[in-house]
């Protein structure tokens, strides 16, 4: 039961509700690491990260319970335990606890993490700046070990923007003695939501949402209650979604604010957007498209997490046009079984270059990552005929039922 059957040729309609973001919740339960108590966290999505982040947690001794999409942890038990590795190596945000606890304990020693293979996304970032803030690392094959007496505030010049570094070096900062100041820092709106939480505690930060980030170390954080905002990059699936099939779809709670660019898109290869007070309603495609070529990049740009799925979108739009990844280097891996559907698309480079095309039709296709899953069972949406979308488990990653969601919306789906 790892895949999904899709019954293709069915327009959308209706309403779906988005779930809480993803790439907020993580660090942000990573965050409470660095209370002393229990933090309740709201609007926290049911999906098999966050399982697995709940996993480390536990290991680590803390109490986590969920109700619904509350999510409570009780820090309180925590001792130094080894966490179980299967989660470390499966989740890249694992490696988000290593500025938590150094800020805890003092020491930490872990499997280098997983998650999808989109690209290198080497660690040496996180690394290279923690020992700036007075860390000790030893490196291995397969891990590391980081031990500190104090960690020491300090100007950490990033020479590329990250996001997972920039949040690590928080996490890491907020008890640090002195001013750390992060400069390339990660403008993304889950950098924004992670720093709300933490002043919520009683941290000192500036600058969130901007490039130069300046944490002043406190002595303590505070118990405290959070609510994730709505997944941004779960909203432009469903909005893709849309497109691919045609239809009316309102997305209620979409986060409008965090998605200039890539609505920007959408209204420019042709779908028809309505701004509500609780959502956006999405009429497919109501003209041609007026955009030939997408360029992801760091927030606000293009996200590179809707790449994939944008992909499909243009594959069926008739016109020829291109994709350029700046981000991940490793990014096209969908482009084989889009192209088993019927999509013409060849990659130069970073450069996707994607042909007209007559439309899709049913096939089996393999997800290998968490967005092209996503965009794999999309594109079967508007295909002629049946599909099988095959390895669930990564698109299980970062949505809380597609499947259900869906068929809500009228798409002929099941688990297979």
């Amino acid at each position: 039961m790892d895949a999904i059957r899709i019954y293709g040729g069915n327009c959308l309609d209706g309403q779906t509700t988005i779930q809480g973001s993803k790439n907020a919740s993580l660090p942000i339960l990573a965050a409470t690491l660095l209370i002393d108590g229990t933090c309740e966290i709201e609007n926290c999505p049911d999906i098999s990260d966050v399982y697995h982040m709940q996993r480390l947690l536990e290991s680590l001794g803390c109490k986590v319970e969920r109700e619904g999409t509350l999510v409570r942890v009780n820090t309180q038990g925590f001792s130094e335990c080894d966490m179980p590795s299967d989660s470390v190596c499966v989740m890249r945000s694992s490696v988000m606890l290593v500025g938590a606890l150094l800020a805890r304990t003092g020491k930490i020693c872990m499997e280098y993490p997983g998650g999808c293979v989109i690209g290198a996304r080497p660690i040496d970032l996180h690394l290279r700046s923690l020992r700036q803030m007075g860390v000790t690392i030893t490196e291995s094959e397969d891990g590391f070990c980081a031990e500190t007496t104090r960690l020491r505030g300090a100007v950490l010049r990033l020479p590329f923007v990250s996001v997972g570094a920039t949040e690590n070096l928080i996490l890491a900062a907020v008890l640090a003695e002195g001013e750390t100041v992060i400069e390339s820092a990660a403008r993304e709106p889950e950098i924004q939501a992670l720093c709300d939480f933490l002043r919520c505690a009683g941290a000192k930060i500036e600058g969130a949402g901007t490039e130069r980030l300046v944490i002043h170390g406190v002595e303590r954080l505070n118990p405290t209650g959070y609510r994730v905002p709505a997944d941004r990059i779960v909203a432009g699936t469903y909005l893709s979604a849309c497109m691919c099939a045609g239809g009316h779809v309102f997305l209620k709670d979409a986060p409008v604010s965090h998605m200039e660019s890539v609505l920007d898109y959408a209204v420019r290869m042709g779908a028809a957007i309505s701004y509500e007070a609780d959502g956006i309603l999405v009429a497919g495609r109501e003209h041609e498209s007026a955009c030939d070529t997408v360029v992801t990049g760091c927030y606000p740009e293009f996200p590179t997490d809707m790449q994939s799925l944008f992909m499909v979108v243009m594959a069926l739009s008739g016109q020829a046009g291109r994709i350029e990844e700046t981000v991940f280097e490793n990014r096209f891996r969908i482009v084989p079984e889009l192209c088993r559907m019927g999509a013409d698309i060849t990659v130069q480079g970073n450069v996707a270059h994607i042909g007209r095309s007559a439309g899709f039709h049913g096939a089996i296709v393999q997800a290998k990552e968490l967005r092209g899953g996503a965009a794999l069972v999309i594109a079967a949406l508007a295909a002629d005929g049946t599909s099988i979308v095959t390895n669930r488990h990564y698109i299980d990653r970062g949505y809380e039922d597609i499947v259900l969601n869906l068929r809500a919306l009228g798409a002929k789906a099941e688990l297979a």
